[in-house]
């Protein structure tokens, strides 16, 4: 057996697709490592060590690749990439941290076969890459399905969003993580409002396998409209969607977070934890929800709609941008010093009250079958809120209203819920910022607070009788007047965990 055919089989698969191999170390080769690989991790150990072997779990790793070192010789690289969730020093939570381990290979030293040690490597990297895209087909009671690979994905980045620092976030974190899963992607920078929306509406989306944003939540509104208004809005809609937090409220990120059952993490971590499952690629289904309003236009949300304090605050926190997510706390603060009283109807269909069959829309796209008219009374199974004053009114379809508010903690993304909250007059202003503290945890709903309700509804019907007042959906004002809306469940696609 000659040196190339030791190498093989010190390097080579062992029985049940494990591979062992010796490495030195990456940049002086002097220490030397023993690697298994087996189909749930990448084992470490070193050679006359007697530290215990370190264990690299195959869920925490993003991809890996091979490449000939810089120096004119036969010696090969091999580069893994892991995202564990590691405790840092004043983090209340683990949170995910980039941690690149790169191994040597040196074992043919035949001057014939100049390329035997990186063709080595790379079929080592292509192991680790095929064990790491191996995934359950149900978590947490999810199904979940995986983006095809290698897919194409168009990055959309709005750089005037949050504080304007999108491009920054996307130069410094995410282009890396993209790179080392090796997914290839496009990045579209929008110029304009309503560029995405535009732009998907008549692209040829045959060319990607997901659209990615990276901004904040009103450009994911963008994109998913857009798509709901082509020809072919059926299969359209079905394109996996991925969303990177690079706004300021960030509020589909930090639900996608939540989903992961990881603790809560703000900023950049929320951007390595959201740029860590869109690599991943798994995708469940993500409910939509169409509203009518009053001028008769049909839009699709995948957030929330707001009436009162909450899209109070969300329109006129706009003044303050440039302060980031500190912007809706200065206006909250605000707002309740200068609180306000709403006049008006709500009504809602309660979850388990759906029927079979009723009113359809002459659209087609999704068609609304639990609404009638604005102009005509509810349904009688509909329930009608006696109350007439509100201080706001706010359904949820995902779990978190912003990065630190986790407004609907049982939410997930296909659910098929409307997350319907409402607070009415006579409460505190005390007791209200109160609540919205509770919210920062979700124990908002435990305080037994009174003059806060919460329901489970497939549809809704809003009437506003004040007559200035701001609503929004998906933190987008719309127009002000009766609203209504219905849930479809599972009718698109999101990359989430």
């Amino acid at each position: 057996m000659d040196e190339s055919d030791a190498a093989h089989q010190r390097n080579g698969p062992a029985a049940g697709a494990r591979m062992h191999g010796l490495f030195t170390d990456a940049d002086t080769g002097r220490l030397t490592y023993a690697l298994t690989l087996s189909d749930s991790c990448l084992t470490v150990q070193r050679i006359n060590s007697l530290s215990s072997s370190e264990h690299l779990d195959l869920r925490d790793c993003l991809g890996s690749r091979a490449h000939r070192g810089e120096r004119e010789d036969q010696d090969a690289y091999l580069c893994v990439y892991f995202y564990p969730n590691r405790r840092r020093w004043m983090a209340s939570g683990p949170v995910r941290q980039r941690d690149e381990r790169r191994f040597r290979l040196a074992l043919n030293t035949d001057e014939n076969d100049e390329d035997a040690n990186l063709r080595e490597a790379e079929r080592w990297a292509r192991a680790i890459r095929h064990n790491t895209a191996r995934r359950p087909e149900h978590t947490h009671g999810v199904l979940f399905t995986e983006v095809r690979r290698p897919c194409g994905v168009m990055v959309f980045v709005n750089p005037q969003s949050g504080r304007g620092q999108a491009m920054a976030l996307y130069n410094g974190h995410i282009q890396r993580m993209l790179t080392e899963a090796d997914i290839p992607h496009t990045l579209f920078i929008t110029e304009r409002q309503n560029h995405a929306r535009d732009l998907v509406k008549n692209a040829d989306l045959t060319q990607w396998d997901a659209l990615v944003i990276l901004s904040g939540d009103g450009l994911l509104f963008e994109v998913v409209n857009g798509l709901m208004e082509r020809p072919d809005w059926e299969k359209a809609i079905q394109t996996p969607l991925g969303i990177l937090p690079g706004g300021s409220g960030n509020a589909l990120a930090a639900s996608v977070h939540h989903y992961t059952r990881a603790s809560p993490v703000w900023g950049e971590d929320l951007l390595t934890s959201c740029g860590f499952v869109l690599c991943k690629g798994l995708v469940s289904k993500l409910d939509l929800i169409s509203i009518r309003l009053s001028s008769g236009a049909r839009i699709f949300s995948f957030l929330s709609l707001a009436w009162g304090f909450v899209a109070d605050v969300d329109i006129e926190s706009e003044q303050f941008r440039q302060i980031g997510a500190l912007r809706f706390i200065l206006s909250t603060l605000l707002r309740i010093a200068s609180l306000r009283i709403y006049q008006g109807k709500l009504a809602f269909l309660p979850a388990e009250n759906e029927p079979e069959s009723g009113f359809s829309t002459t659209d087609s796209r999704l068609p609304d079958h639990l609404l009638v008219p604005l102009e005509q009374p509810v349904p009688q199974d509909w329930t009608l809120v006696e109350e007439r004053e509100f201080v706001l009114v706010l359904a949820m379809f995902q779990s978190h209203l912003g990065e630190d508010l986790l407004a609907a903690p049982d939410a997930r993304t296909d659910d098929g819920i409307i997350h319907l909250f409402y607070v009415t007059a006579g409460i505190s202003r005390a007791t209200l910022l109160w609540l919205f503290r509770a919210m920062q945890s979700g124990t908002h709903l435990d305080c037994g607070c009174a003059h806060l309700v919460y329901r489970r509804a497939k549809a809704l019907r809003l009437e506003p009788l004040s007559e200035a007042g701001v609503m929004t959906v998906d933190g987008e004002r719309v127009d002000y007047g009766p609203i209504q809306a219905q849930v479809h469940r599972g009718a698109a696609r999101l990359i989430s965990a």
